[in-house]
């Protein structure tokens, strides 16, 4: 059973919460973070990318940087800049995005229940991207980043967080992005008791976004527990910051891929061979997304095509029968010869957040064919964790995305 437990959070005084809030580490390269910081000082990622700090000259992943981001980190503390809870807390963290609501219980899950499967990963991680995190938590002796986890929608959380939302909110703002943000401070010792003893009935727990960050946290824990046998498991480095979502409030976007060339096939000569593979007929206008499972749409020379994968080539397997892995199996490796697509220059991935422009956009530049994705759905992301298995790169794309600096875990 999953445990899920409060914490004394660092999160930012009431007046500067808007400013602070920022979009994860990962979402810029360093000239965008520079770009960010610059248009607010007060950013967050002057923590969480510290090299916005120092020269282009300094390695991003300098010693002294990660040291940077730890005295800006406990410098903004000691100012009052962040407050400190006083007692362990959970929190509520409402994003609202295009009209739709999610609604996420802040809190620490287990460093074990991580390890022993309870908390299931459909991702594998890569060590250089772990290896950043690790440092950076390790130096700031805090975890800033949350990790955003999906849970099976549960009657007794839902009405927790209805009871507590009917409260002012701590935090209400809209980022310059159109997302409203609104934060509750869930301190009653019965609504805490509630929440925890749901989750401890919940069995599994889903890793939907962040799965670097995660693996980053355990590993610190690790390291910590090395440098302190003595550790009885109360500790706070054996949790990780997290945010739980019920399931029938996500949304997952569609995760776009773009080619780079048509290996050596003319534009003619693919869609000869798609029409082999594919039911495919020319879209003649209007939306130009798929809308089932089971088809894609492609951009080339200027045109859209609707791409049906005929029934014989679907499959049940939770990882082949995603249409990505189809698309991959069919048409990118055989015909396009893009055999691993983690490691294929040739391959490009286009968040759908971006929109059909966003490919028509890459394809009159430095792509020559686009293929637009439905959406894996959040059943699809948990048959594949339940079943001990691993998506393709790039199946996923998580909208809205979590602030960072909001909530901070002190591992001490």
């Amino acid at each position: 059973m999953a445990v899920i437990r409060p914490f004394a959070g660092i999160r930012p005084c009431r007046e500067k919460a808007a400013r602070i809030a920022a979009l994860p580490y990962d979402v810029y390269n360093r000239q965008e973070a520079k770009a960010e910081v610059e248009r607010e000082p007060e950013s967050f990622l002057k923590i969480d990318r510290a090299e916005t700090q120092f020269d282009d000259s300094v390695d991003t992943y300098a010693p002294e940087v990660y040291q940077r981001a730890h005295d800006t980190l406990w410098e903004m503390v000691e100012k009052g800049d962040f407050i400190r809870d006083e007692r362990p807390c959970y929190y509520i963290y409402e994003l609202t995005m295009d009209g739709r609501t999610q609604t996420g219980i802040v809190a620490c899950a287990s460093i074990d229940d991580y390890e022993n499967g309870v908390i299931k990963k459909h991702e594998n991680t890569r060590a250089e991207k772990e290896k950043d995190r690790i440092c950076h938590v390790d130096a700031c002796d805090a975890q800033t980043g949350p990790i955003f986890l999906a849970y099976r929608a549960d009657e007794a959380i839902r009405a927790v967080v209805t009871e507590q939302k009917k409260a002012e909110p701590e935090y209400d703002f809209i980022s310059p992005d159109g997302v409203a943000h609104r934060v509750w401070v869930i301190r009653g010792e019965e609504a805490v008791r509630s929440i925890q003893e749901a989750f401890a009935g919940i069995g599994s727990i889903y890793i939907a976004d962040g799965h670097h960050r995660a693996a980053s946290a355990v590993r610190v824990g690790q390291k910590r527990r090395a440098e302190h046998p003595d550790y009885d498991g109360s500790e706070e480095f054996n949790y990780f910051l997290s945010v739980l979502f019920p399931d029938e409030e996500l949304h997952i976007m569609d995760y776009n891929r773009v080619v780079k060339d048509l290996n050596g096939l003319t534009a003619g000569e693919l869609l000869k061979k798609m029409r082999e593979i594919f039911e495919v007929s020319e879209l003649s206008g209007g939306e130009k997304r798929p809308r089932e499972k089971g088809t894609f749409t492609m951009f080339l020379e200027d045109s859209w095509y609707l791409c049906r994968i005929r029934k014989e080539d679907q499959k049940e397997d939770p990882v082949k029968g995603l249409d990505v892995s189809l698309l991959q199996e069919l048409l990118l490796d055989p015909v396009l010869g893009i055999k691993d697509p983690k490691t294929d220059g040739r391959i490009d991935f286009v968040g759908g957040i971006r929109g059909t422009g966003e490919l028509e956009r890459r394809c009159h530049t430095d792509a020559k064919a686009a293929f637009a994705m439905y959406p894996t759905s959040i059943g699809e992301l948990f048959a594949v964790a339940d079943a001990g298995l691993l998506m393709p790169p790039k199946s996923t794309w998580f909208e809205p995305k979590l602030r960072s600096g909001l909530f901070i875990h002190a591992l001490a």
